[in-house]
């Protein structure tokens, strides 16, 4: 049996990009949908939140001038985008999916109803949760601990493009040390670049794990549920 019965894969937009500088690679979302397929078929219920920076980061255009709102509606908008990608990826292969936005908007998806998202993942369908928490000034880091936490999942699953967490940033300083575990506390206190302090303290507050990996890794969401791999589990300050 797996040790997990429900996850939530956390993805940063630049992920879909692949080698392109913005937008969307269909190559890299359907090798992304792969990896989840391969995790769903063991009978994980799955769910996903993707980020929006490879098509519009709301962070940046505020500093560029934009009214902060405005810039996050526009980057939630993105989130949206991505989602549906990731639904026709999945789909492609065969994955039943739905996508819930947290901005209503019924011509395009479904409107995040907390309930019937536990329906369709105790059906067996990938839930892909869009538009962050429908909120500006929230993170969609803030949006997956959110949805996690809402979905009692048994751990969110960060993927990005290092290995776990390091207790310097190791495309810096080539002798980087990588934690295996480290606690919540000293995630913040030290303002290791996992999530932004929210999520991170939110999943703390809800007792999720946080497991960091490399999704650009080829297997290695599926190697890192079954305990295997390399990643950093961020979890209780007992086991920091």
């Amino acid at each position: 049996m797996p040790a997990f019965k429900r996850i939530l894969l956390k993805l940063s937009g630049e992920v879909l990009m692949g080698q392109g500088a913005y937008g969307i690679d269909p190559d890299q979302a359907a090798r992304i949908a792969g990896e989840v397929k391969t995790v769903h078929d063991t009978g994980i219920e799955t769910c996903l939140v993707v980020g929006g920076g490879n098509i519009f980061r709301g962070l940046a255009a505020a500093a560029k001038g934009f009214d902060r709102g405005s810039a996050d509606y526009m980057g939630m908008l993105a989130t949206v985008m991505n989602a549906l990608a990731m639904q026709n990826a999945l789909e492609n292969i065969g994955v039943v999916t739905r996508v819930q936005s947290a901005i209503p908007m019924p011509s395009v998806c479904e409107p995040y109803i907390r309930r019937r998202a536990e329906r369709h993942l105790e059906k067996g369908r990938v839930v892909i949760f869009a538009a962050g928490t429908g909120n500006p000034f929230f993170t969609t880091d803030t949006g997956a601990a959110l949805r996690a936490a809402e979905m009692n999942c048994d751990a969110l699953f960060k993927g990005t493009s290092v290995d776990g967490v390091y207790d310097a940033d190791p495309k810096q300083v080539p002798g980087a040390r990588r934690y295996d575990t480290v606690s919540y506390s000293k995630v913040l206190a030290d303002n290791l670049k996992v999530m932004d302090a929210s999520a991170v303290s939110m999943c703390r507050d809800n007792d999720i794990p946080i497991i960091v990996f490399n999704i650009r890794e080829p297997g290695a969401l599926l190697a890192v549920v079954n305990g295997e791999g390399i990643s950093t589990t961020v979890t209780g300050d007992a086991h920091g």
